[in-house]
């Protein structure tokens, strides 16, 4: 499975949550005037995933799943979650689904929620524990998963 990548799973989501929206609207469920909220949620989450990514550019550390990091980011956005690019895909997912305004993307917003929380970040995890050891437990220890 290393194959899904996070953008992968993330475009995914996107097709899926459209797709669901348009062949099994489950009741209108956000209404016309709340739905520009779900636009302000694509903007700050395509920002949030955004600072993630150029930090890690800068400091020239892989930001794929499946790579072995050479360095440990704890600044900028690092500072208050261990994972903006997840939190960022996570609320444009969810700010797509309010814009679509039906139940049925949210269930896609809770498919990539779960499987990055449990698939993704756990694997991430255990390789920053064994490569920067006491380094990662503590800033793990000081910084949330998400926010």
């Amino acid at each position: 499975m290393k194959n899904l990548l996070p953008p992968v799973l993330f475009i995914f989501c996107i097709v899926s949550m459209i797709l669901l929206d348009l062949l099994f609207p489950i009741r209108v469920f956000i209404p016309g005037s709340f739905k520009l909220h779900g636009v302000g949620m694509i903007l700050l989450g395509g920002w949030i995933t955004a600072s993630g990514a150029k930090i890690f550019r800068r400091k020239g550390t892989t930001e794929m799943t499946f790579s072995e990091p050479n360095f440990l980011v704890t600044e900028g956005i690092y500072k208050i979650t261990r994972n903006p690019m997840y939190l960022g895909f996570s609320l444009m997912l969810l700010g797509l689904a309010a814009v679509l305004g039906s139940i049925s993307p949210f269930f896609v917003v809770i498919g990539f929620f779960t499987i990055t929380s449990l698939w993704y970040i756990r694997f991430e995890e255990r390789i920053l524990e064994a490569k920067f050891g006491e380094t990662y437990l503590e800033y793990k220890a000081n910084v949330r998963r998400w926010i």
